[in-house]
């Protein structure tokens, strides 16, 4: 038994059909012709050509012989039946060329349908062979049995059946197409109201972006100090005290250089089509699997964020795993998602934009909330994603890490920050520590008043620095134990102010022995820690963790950077101690989870593209540092150097410790001093029954450091007694005695 292969494919064929045209063709065909091959084209064409021919020969535009088979042979058989007959074969003709099939059904509806035509003429007319022709005849017989009236119902009755059996099917169907037509009109509507609230969102973006107005500082921009604020930034009572208390002790001559000396914000980020790209990332999830709706798109200097919320039970993580697939289909470098945006239920994906802007400094420093900022160590440190300027407090950092590879704005990251602060502090208020192994970024700021030492090159004089540090910071706990106040800010509010308070600058220098000590910011920037680390990797860990544990209340802070993330150089100690992460372009993942914590920083597009994840924060915050250049740090420092007249003295000497591998000492050596400004110190001390560091600095002309320790020797040697908070030092030798108090004790002896 042999089985036809077109038998068996007939059902598979039928399977693949829509449910509602397989269950039509069954209602509508019991039997059906079938024209196969070219005849259905033979077929057709014949019923268009037979039904045109009627109504042209009724219209006498078929010649003599469309005549003659008009009058002899159609006219006398039909009647004006001709014009249904004619309709009728053109509706076949074209049914036959689209349908291919014809059911008997559809046959004999149509037959009945001519007749019945053909015989309500006759009725209706009764004129014989000149109304229905010979087929015509039906309607008189009808009306010799059962009347006109009757018989003329009965013809339009079936008229009326014979034209839902022709028809009915069709008319679903057509049904269907306006369904369908309908279904896709709304769905086109629906895009098209999703493409106009898309296109709604770009220009607002745009529009937003462009509103931003570039400050464009001029020659005769004031300094900082002398700004009128118009719009005074609402504070907590607490900060406008501070700012009136630290004024108040820290009242100096220091005027900031002027705004002009930097540049302004320059330049339009170029987005490319933001539309295409939108809809690019949309069908790219979609081709996953992932229905997402788009939200807002933001525009930033470097990156454009395309804020999208997920369907329900869409994983975060899934989306997070196409990230290579969506850098190929946008055709970009590198793209970073961010699942969830921080506080929001919307899912971002940076995508870099095609031309950058550039951030000026000048532009941030010259913004209302800089120049209302209420503490001194404010610093700038960018625009974000969304174009919104971002400053922090160095106080609340309170130490920063800030790590990123060659290239990527680490070291114009720390001229913002050095740049901020001496926009907004004089060499009273705030000093320098820069250690500098590399030799050629820090050195640009030597001479400066602002600094301790001279810029430190040598690893093991870096060490030696640290370890004073840590001496200052505890002498300053003392005198911050004996004052009954908890850190430095206090101080400055209840001891200091009310001791300086209405005092001219010359009363302050007559009574600078007896007022409380200043005690000014001290920031310490190591930019190169990878190159200390390696010569000396004990001691420097163990001076960086005892500050960064408790140098914090009395106004030691730390910025450490490196090029080299890897734990040998940030170490756990000094992670779990520094909470302040700044991450610029990194090599790799295992360098950013080194730095951040988690992965992000490898993404990143370098020249100031950083990462910066605050005390406290869960996740980090993408922001566009600001660009300084060589020149602009040249012409500060020269304004500084040249309108405030102090000079730092080079001779500043650090203690000379035997310094091993290994070693974790943070005590400084004592014993005889090597100062040779020693003994005029304690000789001026002895003289004028004063002591003090801002004393011994005014008048000896040297600066901070010097001093303080030029004290702690007096102290040791017993030239001077101990710190007693607010009190002035007790002079232990009297003028004329002789040396270790010895005069001193013979008069208490005698008033005993």
């Amino acid at each position: 038994m042999t089985i036809d292969l077109l038998t068996l494919l007939k059902p598979m064929a039928k399977k693949r059909t829509g449910k509602k045209r397989s269950t039509t063709n069954e209602g509508r065909s019991f039997s059906k012709i079938r024209p196969t091959g070219g005849n259905k084209y033979v077929t057709g064409t014949i019923y268009l050509i037979v039904g045109i021919f009627s109504l042209m020969s009724w219209l006498n535009l078929t010649g003599r012989n469309g005549e003659f088979v008009f009058e002899r042979i159609l006219f006398p058989v039909i009647g004006y039946g001709f014009l249904v007959l004619a309709p009728l074969l053109i509706l076949i003709g074209v049914w036959v060329l689209k349908e291919r099939t014809i059911s008997i059904r559809d046959g004999i509806a149509m037959t009945t349908l001519f007749l019945s035509a053909n015989a309500l003429i006759d009725i209706f007319f009764s004129r014989g062979f000149d109304a229905g022709g010979f087929i015509g005849l039906i309607g008189s017989y009808l009306v010799a049995g059962f009347d006109r009236p009757f018989s003329a119902i009965l013809m339009f009755a079936i008229m009326i059946v014979s034209g839902f059996l022709i028809f009915d099917p069709h008319f679903k169907a057509f049904k269907r197409l306006k369904e369908e037509v309908t279904e896709r009109l709304e769905e086109r509507a629906e895009r098209q109201e999703e493409e106009n609230a898309l296109e709604e969102q770009i220009e607002k973006a745009i529009g937003k972006n462009e509103q931003e107005t570039t400050a464009v500082v001029s020659d005769s921009t004031p300094g900082l100090s002398n700004e009128k604020k118009s719009k005074k930034k609402k504070s907590t009572p607490d900060d406008d005290d501070i700012t009136m208390d630290t004024a108040a002790v820290f009242a100096s001559s220091y005027t900031p250089p002027p705004l002009s000396l930097l540049g302004v914000s320059s330049g339009k980020p170029s987005t490319g089509d933001i539309k295409a790209n939108a809809n690019l990332i949309q069908r790219t999830l979609a081709n996953f699997g992932i229905a997402v709706e788009m939200d807002e798109i933001s525009i930033g200097p470097t990156v454009t964020r395309y804020a999208m919320k997920p369907a329900q039970g869409v994983r975060l993580s899934k989306i997070a795993s196409l990230q290579n697939e969506l850098a190929l289909a946008l055709a970009a470098k590198s793209i970073r998602i961010e699942a969830p945006i921080p506080g929001r239920s919307l899912v971002g994906i940076e995508v870099p934009n095609t031309a950058k802007s550039k951030i000026g400094l000048g532009s941030l420093l010259a913004e209302d909330e800089f120049k209302n900022a209420t503490h001194p160590l404010t610093i700038s440190l960018g625009k974000g994603v969304s174009g919104k300027s971002y400053f922090a407090n160095i106080g609340k950092m309170p130490h920063a890490l800030v790590a990123g590879a060659t290239g990527a704005g680490k070291s114009v990251m720390i001229h913002t920050v050095v740049m901020s602060l001496l926009y907004r502090n004089g060499p009273d208020m705030l000093r320098f520590i820069m250690v500098d192994p590399k030799r050629v970024e820090m050195t640009l700021y030597k001479k400066i008043p602002h600094l301790l030492t001279p810029v430190i090159t040598d690893p093991k004089k870096a060490v030696l620095a640290l370890k004073w540090a840590v001496k200052e910071m505890e002498r300053r706990y003392d005198v911050l134990q004996q004052c009954s106040v908890r850190d430095i800010d206090s101080y400055h509010k209840t001891i200091a102010s009310p001791a300086y308070k209405n005092l001219s600058p010359e009363e302050i220098e007559d009574l600078s022995g007896e007022l409380p000590e200043k005690m000014p910011y001290i920031v310490v920037i190591i930019d190169e820690l990878s190159d200390i680390m390696s010569a000396y990797p004990r001691e420097l860990e163990a001076s960086i963790v005892r500050l960064a544990q408790m140098s914090r209340a009395v106004g030691i802070h730390l910025l450490l950077a490196t090029q080299r993330p890897s734990v040998n150089v940030i170490t756990g100690l000094i992670k779990a101690n520094v909470p302040t992460r700044i991450a610029m372009k990194v090599a790799s993942q295992i360098d950013s989870r080194t730095i951040l914590d988690t992965s992000g920083a490898e993404k990143l597009l370098g020249y100031g593209d950083m990462l910066y994840k605050g005390e406290g924060a869960n996740e980090p915050i993408r922001i566009q540092n600001s660009y300084v250049s060589e020149d602009e740090v040249k012409s500060v420092v020269a304004y500084i150097k040249k309108n405030y007249k102090f000079e730092l003295d080079d001779t500043i000497s650090l203690p000379d410790e035997h310094l091993q591998e290994g070693g974790g000492g943070v005590e400084l050596a004592d014993g005889e001093s090597d100062d040779p400004l020693y003994e005029d110190a304690r000789q001026l001390v002895i003289d004028d029954q004063k002591a003090s560091t801002s004393y011994l600095q005014r008048r000896l002309s040297i600066g901070y450091s010097r001093a303080a320790r030029i004290m702690d020797q007096l102290e040791e040697q017993g030239v001077i007694g101990a710190a007693n908070g607010s009190k002035p030092r007790d002079i232990l030798i009297k003028s004329g005695g002789s040396e270790n108090g010895e005069e001193y004790e013979e008069d208490l002896l005698e008033d005993e």
